[in-house]
């Protein structure tokens, strides 16, 4: 087993941006991933399992809901600190990443966000804690992009809500305790209910045969003629804007996330390229790969002042959707691109599981279209600067 030699690129000392807290926050998350995700990841991947040992250590670096109010269970942080968190561990492993955050912005927010006072101190403690586990419904068999067009429902019938219907690609579902689900009632309004692992009519089949997320758990939620008590509905906001407002959280945490993919795939190739010796010297000395890695360091360094910018404007509450699905799209697909250059330089050794870069470049296949596909955040970007929407 090798040792875990990461050392994080910081071309522009965005440290010097930074609060002593985020750092602290930051060291926290980075030796955690060193001492507990790196030794494993690999054989995880390899072996298609979610390492459900590491949940524990997740909720005690604060990467579930670190920016849920500490009366709440949370750890009472801001958005840079959040984003910061989610680097770190996707610098691990980006499954690992879509744990804590579909944990944080896709259940525990909508929960702090929309939820009552009592549905709040009944789940977030044991979501914070690890003890509950959750995931997020939304994505259909055949609703993808166009959420709105959801066919999963629920009917009222007086003591409890009746509902049918389906889920797919849903992270955590194969574990999850509760589920946050998005169905639409007899009015055809979108609501969020919270359904637990138990209740009659509920199952999670797993979905199997992954080359991408490998060491995170993907399923199906189910529900067929599934009882659901009223108070369980999430009341304070309805319609399709109450689940995009879970994934603006989610898609700020992938922006940071990507960065963490990319760091990993650059240091692993600079720290290559000096070793590995061809033609008398190491290959760092010739001028293509020294334009590779030049290239790489300078998309980290702009996708790192993008995700900085774009966390100032988190904690300000000044950030636009669409200003979240640019960083979310140029992030990730800056990341992926660097994973594919960085495996060039290794060679043959880059298809390897002793090197963490085509693990990283599978798993951002994955997360270049979850939370919203390249193409659509493109296409967000667009109506927003011209104002004619070009996927309705």
């Amino acid at each position: 087993m090798k040792a875990d030699q990461f050392q994080a690129p910081d071309y522009y000392n965005l440290d010097d941006l930074l609060s002593d807290e985020h750092k602290m926050v930051r060291e926290a998350s980075r030796e955690w991933v060193k001492r507990e995700v790196s030794p494993i990841i690999e054989e995880a991947a390899q072996k298609a399992e979610f390492p459900k040992q590491l949940i524990n250590g997740l909720a005690e670096i604060g990467a579930f809901g670190p920016y849920i109010p500490e009366e709440y269970g949370g750890a009472g942080l801001d958005q840079i600190s959040y984003g910061l968190i989610m680097q770190e561990i996707e610098r691990g492993d980006s499954g690992i990443r879509s744990t804590a955050s579909v944990q944080s912005s896709l259940v525990m927010y909508p929960i702090f966000k929309y939820g009552t006072e009592e549905q709040k101190k009944k789940y977030l403690p044991k979501l914070a804690s690890g003890e509950m586990m959750g995931c997020f419904g939304l994505t259909e068999p055949d609703h993808g992009s166009n959420p709105g067009g959801m066919t999963s429902n629920f009917k009222d019938k007086g003591d409890h809500y009746l509902l049918n219907g389906a889920k797919l690609w849903i992270s955590n579902s194969p574990f999850a305790d509760i589920a946050v689900v998005w169905a639409k009632n007899e009015e055809g309004r979108i609501h969020g209910l919270i359904v637990e692992r138990g209740m009659e009519g509920f199952s999670t089949p797993e979905t199997h045969n992954k080359w991408s997320l490998r060491a995170s758990a993907t399923g199906e939620l189910v529900f067929n003629n599934m009882k659901v008590p009223k108070e369980n509905l999430l009341p304070e906001k309805s319609g399709l804007g109450a689940p995009l407002g879970c994934l603006d959280s989610a898609r700020y945490g992938i922006a940071w996330g990507a960065i963490g993919a990319a760091m990993d795939c650059y240091d692993t190739a600079l720290r290559y390229a000096k070793e590995r010796i061809q033609f008398g010297k190491p290959i760092a000395g010739f001028q293509l790969q020294q334009k590779k890695l030049a290239e790489m360091i300078t998309e980290i360094t702009k996708a790192q002042l993008l995700a900085w910018r774009l966390g100032v404007m988190r904690n300000e509450g000044t950030a636009t959707s669409a200003q979240i699905s640019m960083a979310k799209r140029n992030n990730v697909a800056m990341a992926i691109n660097i994973a594919r250059e960085a495996r060039q330089i290794l060679g043959g050794m880059g298809i390897t599981g002793e090197y963490s870069i085509m693990r990283h470049m599978m798993n951002l296949e994955s997360v270049i279209t979850y939370e919203g596909t390249h193409d659509i955040h493109l296409l967000i970007t667009g109506a927003d600067i011209t104002g004619i929407p070009a996927f309705q």
